[in-house]
């Protein structure tokens, strides 16, 4: 395995560039699909809010989209793989979702989760598995349309 670091004195930069670091390209545009178990679904309501004022657009299942709906955010609702097509994984394949956030529990969550996470791999789609990681990229891509990466030396600390 290897590790990487971001560094700045902007958490949002400091994550982009840990991301950047691993090889993981996070979008500048497009849509980004949110799919989080009950327990996330509010936490994950601040971070759609943001993602929409950044400009991208929201694709979410069935009671992740109602949440959002609630709270007032524009949301394209897609099917979940064991709902059958045209599902998420048919929309990753068709170009159509640039970001992932997926938070699972449950036997059929988890093996529908499965067949996301080979697609966005395969795709080459960034892929959150953690409401933490999921906040933590919005932040990023907040930073990236905000400012510009820097680079600076270990040793200037």
């Amino acid at each position: 395995t290897g590790e990487v670091m971001g560094w700045d004195d902007d958490f949002g930069m400091a994550f982009l560039k840990s991301q950047l670091g691993g090889g993981v390209i996070l979008p500048a545009e497009g849509a980004v699909f949110i799919s989080v178990k009950d327990s996330d679904k509010k936490g994950v309501v601040e971070a759609a809010r943001q993602l929409v004022e950044l400009g991208y657009s929201i694709v979410a299942t069935g009671g992740t989209a109602t949440r959002l709906e609630e709270e007032g955010l524009p949301v394209r609702r897609i099917n979940k793989v064991n709902e059958g097509q045209p599902h998420i994984v048919d929309a990753m394949i068709n170009g159509e979702i640039q970001l992932v956030f997926n938070t699972t529990e449950g036997a059929t969550s988890l093996a529908d989760s499965a067949s996301l996470r080979r697609t966005a791999v395969a795709r080459k789609i960034p892929y959150f598995t953690t409401l933490a990681a999921s906040i933590a990229s919005v932040r990023a891509m907040a930073s990236m349309k905000s400012r510009e990466i820097s680079v600076r030396a270990l040793q200037s600390a």
